[in-house]
């Protein structure tokens, strides 16, 4: 791998580790794509490159994980919920929820009581499987190939 490629995955990721630090606040492409150093349309073809999936599906895929560990661990409601992890819409929410994970908020918290395991074993088993198609131009590995060099 070059150390132009290497530079620009750092950067890919310094974008994606501040999408994981403020996944509740109000976040634009235009301000993860400067943290990457990189123009916004940019941003999105590369992402998605490298991750498998789009900034913003990421985005609402790392809340949907917060969300489905509030909801299993605590009794606030379904509303604050959504509010806490960054959602302004409780239809949208409730959409996104059952788009990602097959059943509603609702229907998640009452069939999943809270878990009596080590953190890291919890986030392994709640963490919502998505299908991403091999990316061959990945360097990050995720097709399970060797990156070109």
């Amino acid at each position: 791998m070059s150390r132009e490629v290497e530079q620009f995955n750092r950067r890919l990721l310094r974008a994606r580790d501040a999408m994981d630090r403020a996944y509740a606040q109000p976040l634009d492409v235009a301000a993860v794509a400067a943290v990457a150093h990189i123009s916004q349309a940019h941003f999105i073809r590369s992402f998605r490159a490298v991750f498998g999936e789009t900034p913003h599906r990421y985005l609402q895929r790392r809340r949907v994980e917060r969300a489905m560990f509030l909801l299993r661990e605590t009794d606030r409601s379904i509303t604050d919920v959504c509010f806490e992890v960054g959602f302004t819409s409780l239809g949208t929410f409730s959409r996104t929820f059952r788009d990602i994970i097959g059943e509603t908020p609702t229907e998640y918290r009452a069939g999943h009581d809270p878990m009596r395991a080590p953190n890291c074993v919890q986030m392994a088993t709640t963490r919502p499987w998505v299908a991403v198609m091999p990316v061959p131009s990945s360097s990050f590995g995720e097709d399970g190939s060797a990156a070109p060099a």
